[in-house]
């Protein structure tokens, strides 16, 4: 699919939301089509194909530069792990990314008639009551080189965000591997956290995996 028939488009993507260490973040990038088609050159593709490992950081770091000198607007913000937990307990981890967008583009000056691409159809389709030209699509970073680009940037943050982490306890833990994602490198830093220090370290969301409380559609909040 192909969504790329209209200029200025304003991609909007996110990283992070599965992970149990760290943040998330949110990105929004507006590109003309001059812009669309150089990144496309340089390789903007979904930021997810690049893997995980120090050579896909660096490319997507090196991208990140290329996409904010060509981009008319490149934004990004830090969803913060205690801001997660609040929103996560309550069932309402798609109201915090929906509120969070909202004030993005409020907050770029997007004009409400902009050609906005969204990367999840259910979590950002509620923002066409303040958007109604967005398009909320699944897999919108393979749709759209802008959305493709909000990917990079997005992931490129949350590099940054993890690999502070890491170095943070790297001289008491060791190296912490696996991207702060549940799996063997990352439970073996929180047990060995816990067996020192009693708890999960701050930077590690409470909310994984417990129980929620019920809230019902995740989108009501966005009917007030």
């Amino acid at each position: 699919m192909s969504l790329e028939h209209t200029w200025p488009a304003w991609g909007l993507d996110e990283a992070g939301r599965g992970p149990i260490l760290g943040p998330m973040t949110l990105a929004l990038v507006a590109l003309d089509a001059a812009a669309a088609t150089e990144l496309r050159g340089l390789g903007v593709q979904d930021s997810k194909r690049f893997g995980a490992g120090p050579k896909a950081q660096e490319l997507r770091a090196s991208l990140t530069v290329e996409i904010r000198r060509l981009a008319r607007v490149c934004v990004c913000v830090e969803i913060h792990v205690d801001i997660i937990d609040e929103h996560t307990f309550r069932g309402q981890l798609n109201v915090l990314e929906q509120q969070t967008a909202l004030r993005l583009l409020a907050d770029a000056g997007t004009p409400e008639d902009a050609h906005i691409i969204a990367d999840g159809c259910r979590i950002f389709t509620p923002l066409q009551r303040s958007y109604p030209r967005l398009c909320a699509v699944d897999k919108g970073e393979s749709a759209h080189v802008a959305v493709a680009a909000a990917s990079i940037v997005a992931k490129h943050a949350r590099d940054e965000a993890f690999s502070a982490i890491a170095a943070r306890y790297a001289a008491d833990f060791g190296p912490i591997a696996g991207g702060g994602y549940l799996n063997k490198a990352t439970r073996r830093f929180l047990d060995a956290y816990n067996k020192v220090h009693a708890r999960l370290p701050p930077e590690a969301r409470k909310s994984w995996g417990a129980e929620k409380v019920d809230a019902g559609d995740q989108l009501s909040l966005m009917a007030d």
